[in-house]
C-alpha cells in the first residue's frame, strides 16, 4: 500500500531555488508529512513559510535525511557532491538540481514530459539529476519534433536571466542599474563584467575547446536525455539583464520535410508547451510574460530558408520554476505516483 504523506527535505532551502521548492510544493498541493528545511551555517536558524506556518532551518549534515522519503536539492553542486550519496544511503530519493551527478551513467537526467521512463535508473544510487535550465526548456519545445521527424542539428543561442546565477546576480543586477541612474560607478562583484544595460557572453568558465561550461552543458545534457548521441549541438549561452526567465533562438535541421505549420500542429498539442505565434498581431513569448508561469513558450516559428529542412523558432520559460524547481518537483510527482 502507498503511502499517503512523504517526508520531504529540501537542501538550499533559502536560495532562490529552494525558496521556489516550497512555494511548488505548496501550489500543487504535493503529499506532504514533515517538511525539513536545511541550509548552511550562514542560514541554519532562520525559518520560511509553507502553508501558512513558519518552519526553521535547520543545518545541512549528514544526520539530517534519517526518515526523509524524498531530497530536493539545490545547494551548490560541490555540497551534493557531499550529501546527495549519504542521503541515497540513508533511504532518501534525491532530485539534484546541481550539475554534480547529470552526466554520471548510473543517474538518470530526466525531464518528465520528455523522458519519464528514466526515472526507473534511479534506483542504483536513489539520485536523480535535474537537467540544465536552459537545457530544459529547450528539450521540452524540440523532443515532439524530434520523434516525428528526427532532429539532425541543433543550433541554439541563449538570453539567460540573472537569477540562473542566483540570488547575489538579481541583487547586482539591481544596485547597478541604483548606482548608473545615480551618476554612480557601477561595482562587479558577481558576474564577470557589468550586467546592468550589457550583455555577456559568458555563462560558467571558458573551456579548452572555446566553448564555456554552460554551452557544453547544453550538448551533451540534450544528448542524454534524447538518448540519441547522434544528434548534433552547439550552443552560445549569453547572461542578458533580465531579472527571471531564458529566452532561447533555435535553428533545427531534420532528417524528414518539415514545415512551421506542421510544427505549431504538433507543439499545440504537447505536454507544458504552449505555442504563441501570432508575428501581425506583435505576439510571441517573452520573459516578462512567461514569469511565474510553468509552461514553455513557443513562438516566431518559421521556416530556415538556407537549408533544405530547417525550422527557427524562439522559446522562452521561467528558469526558476521549470528550468529547476518545478521539474523537479514533476519528477517527484512521477516518483511517488509510479515508483514508491
Amino acid at each position: 500500500m502507498k503511502k499517503k504523506l512523504y517526508n520531504v527535505a529540501i537542501a538550499g532551502a533559502t536560495g532562490v531555488v529552494g525558496k521556489e521548492f516550497l512555494k511548488i510544493l505548496e501550489e500543487r498541493n504535493f503529499p506532504v508529512g514533515e517538511i525539513r528545511l536545511l541550509a548552511s551555517e550562514r542560514s541554519a536558524g532562520a525559518r520560511l513559510e509553507f502553508k501558512g506556518k513558519e518552519e526553521p532551518v535547520r543545518l545541512l549534515d549528514e544526520e539530517t535525511f534519517e526518515g526523509i522519503d524524498i531530497g530536493l536539492f539545490s545547494p551548490g553542486a560541490s555540497v551534493s557532491a557531499k550529501y546527495a550519496p549519504k542521503a541515497g544511503k540513508a533511504g532518501c530519493i534525491v532530485v539534484d538540481n546541481t550539475s554534480q551527478f547529470r552526466m554520471d551513467p548510473d543517474v538518470p537526467l530526466v525531464v518528465p514530459e520528455v523522458n519519464p521512463e528514466a526515472i526507473a535508473g534511479y534506483k542504483k544510487k536513489n539520485i536523480i539529476a535535474n537537467p540544465n535550465c536552459s537545457t530544459i526548456q529547450m528539450v521540452v519545445a524540440l523532443k515532439p519534433i524530434h520523434d516525428k521527424y528526427r532532429i539532425k542539428r541543433i543550433v541554439v543561442s541563449t538570453y539567460q536571466s540573472v537569477s540562473g546565477a542566483g540570488k547575489e546576480a538579481m541583487e547586482e543586477l539591481s544596485e547597478q542599474v541604483r548606482n548608473l541612474f545615480n551618476m554612480r560607478s557601477p561595482e562587479v562583484k558577481v558576474l564577470p563584467h557589468q550586467i546592468a544595460f550589457n550583455c555577456l557572453p559568458q555563462i560558467d568558465s571558458f573551456l579548452e575547446n572555446g566553448y564555456t561550461k554552460e554551452e557544453m552543458k547544453m550538448v551533451n545534457e540534450t544528448r542524454k536525455i534524447f538518448g540519441d548521441d547522434t544528434v548534433r549541438v552547439t550552443a552560445t549561452t549569453v547572461r542578458v539583464p533580465v531579472f527571471v526567465s531564458h529566452s532561447e533562438s533555435v535553428n533545427i535541421e531534420t532528417e524528414k520535410p518539415i514545415t512551421p505549420q506542421e510544427v505549431k500542429k504538433l507543439l499545440s498539442k504537447a505536454p507544458g508547451v504552449t505555442v504563441v505565434d501570432d508575428p501581425k498581431e506583435g505576439l510571441y513569448p517573452m520573459p516578462i510574460d512567461a514569469a511565474g508561469l510553468d509552461d514553455v513558450f513557443v513562438g516566431r516559428i518559421r521556416k530556415d530558408e538556407s537549408i533544405e529542412n530547417g525550422i527557427n523558432m524562439w522559446i522562452v520559460s521561467d528558469n526558476l520554476r521549470k528550468g529547476a524547481a518545478l521539474n523537479a518537483v514533476q519528477i517527484a510527482e512521477v516518483l511517488i505516483k509510479d515508483y514508491i
